[in-house]
């Protein structure tokens, strides 16, 4: 994803049209940041390619909590939400696509700045820079929860290194993360262009749908040894304060979608850009299909005693065959899932940072030492925070779920609203306003629910 406001070259379709008007000598080179670089380098992305790393932009640590939203709405309308906010996030995307060709901009931040100046370039910058950081300091948390283990409300939790060799200075927490950031992070993330992660990316959808497969023939065999509980169909809502807790499950669905900071980093590469709304729909068909799989068949396994993360429900006995097998497995396969969503969601991050700091330096991918200071220096920031910063899910729900709101509807929406082209229908400015409703009210009941319990759980031992 770009950040600054560079315009196209007129009538910019494939990369091919691309080598003929992009030259050095040519007056049309943009004078300030151009991350759309590396066009004299390739060929240009393939369709599968950006297939998969929007699959894997969408894809992270999200799946994990849509089991626990069947709990609160129930699996009827649970999966109908999933479905419709897959429709709701194909819209907000192809408004920001459509508004982005109307005003020559190749990024998310440059069609912000084109309607709302720098001031609104910056803010996208800053929700951006909060998402992705949070997003990412739990993916490393994560990952050293499931490898080394964890310890919460005095009870510990092993970790697969934990229970194959037991405990050792070697596998605790500090040097497992050090070694995934030295061996796996920093290499992928020294990466330039993100389509050189298309095969790690189509790995780690790979990965998710190994434990999509595990979930599913586990729930099958004990559907068919008839262990498994009738599912509660709708949610269960008896007084004011259940309704609103329906409202809760909108920020999870969103960061579950959550991709749009990616989408023009993926538009400028693709050798033909004129496939980018059928690159975002195919990864949307792929992605909420996992989504609703994951989301039934985990609910059905483990019914109302599914947890916010259903991937600590694998740290019990499943009551089958090779149980303990298969919870390594569903675990092993999730951590190195998000080890290869790593660089997906660390590649915009590094560009909005730039973008706010050095806004009219020359592109980032042209200065090696710019491009690895702020390499460095985020992942330094994300490891420490990982390591220092273990309750990061409560500020996960306070910080990353509302700038994704932010970032996925609500930036899209007053885009489309403010129209300087007008080129906007009725029905997109319905549908904008619906938008930012849903966004603003759902998040401000979630984040209510969410302060409420944490406030009486704080308050119960000196009652």
């Amino acid at each position: 994803m770009t950040i600054g406001s560079q315009k196209p070259a007129k009538g910019r379709k494939s990369r091919k049209s691309k080598k003929v008007v992009v030259h050095e000598k040519s007056p049309l080179l943009p004078t300030k940041h151009e991350e759309d670089a590396g066009f004299d380098e390739f060929d240009g992305a393939s369709f599968s390619g950006a297939v998969f790393n929007l699959s894997t932009t969408i894809v992270g640590a999200g799946i994990m909590a849509l089991p626990a939203t069947m709990k609160v709405l129930g699996l009827i309308p649970g999966i109908a939400a999933i479905i419709f906010m897959a429709f709701l996030t194909d819209a907000s995307i192809e408004l920001l696509i459509r508004f982005s060709r109307a005003s020559k901009s190749v990024s998310y931040g440059g069609v912000m700045g084109d309607a709302f100046g720098k001031y609104g370039r910056m803010l996208l910058q800053i929700c951006v820079l909060v998402n992705n950081i949070g997003v990412l300091v739990v993916y490393m948390i994560i990952i050293g929860d499931v490898l080394s283990g964890t310890t919460s409300s005095g009870t510990h939790h092993a970790g697969v290194l934990e229970g194959w060799f037991g405990v050792h200075w070697w596998n605790g927490r500090f040097f497992v993360l050090l070694i995934t950031t030295l061996g796996i992070f920093a290499p992928l993330a020294s990466l330039k262009r993100i389509d050189s992660l298309r095969f790690t990316s189509a790995l780690s959808v790979a990965l998710a749908v190994v434990f999509l497969v595990i979930t599913v023939g586990i729930t099958v065999f004990k559907l068919i040894n008839g262990t498994v509980l009738m599912p509660r169909l709708l949610p269960d809502v008896h007084d004011l304060t259940s309704f609103f807790k329906l409202f809760t499950v909108v920020p999870i669905l969103v960061t579950a979608y959550i991709c749009h900071y990616n989408v023009h980093s993926i538009e400028n590469e693709l050798e033909d850009n004129t496939q980018i709304q059928a690159v975002v729909r195919t990864s949307l068909a792929l992605c909420s299909s996992v989504y609703v799989m994951t989301s039934l068949f985990g609910f059905l396994l483990f019914g109302d005693a599914t947890l916010d993360d259903v991937l600590s429900n694998f740290d019990s006995n499943l009551g089958i065959p090779y149980g303990s097998l298969l919870n390594d497995a569903v675990r092993i396969s999730y951590a190195a899932h998000l080890m290869l969503v790593f660089p997906i969601v660390f590649y915009p991050l590094r560009l909005n940072l730039d973008g706010l700091l050095f806004p009219s330096a020359r592109r980032l991918t042209s200065d090696n030492l710019r491009f690895a200071l702020l390499s460095i220096s985020l992942i330094a920031l994300i490891f420490l925070g990982a390591n220092f910063i273990p309750s990061i899910w409560d500020a996960f729900q306070f910080t990353g779920a509302t700038a994704a709101v932010c970032i996925g509807f609500i930036f899209p929406a007053a885009i489309t609203l403010r129209d300087r082209y007008g080129i906007a229908t009725k029905r997109d400015k319905i549908l904008c306003i619906f938008m930012i409703v849903l966004a603003v009210f759902s998040n401000a009941v979630a984040i209510y629910s969410d302060a409420y319990a944490l406030f009486k759980k704080n308050a119960s031992p000196s009652e």
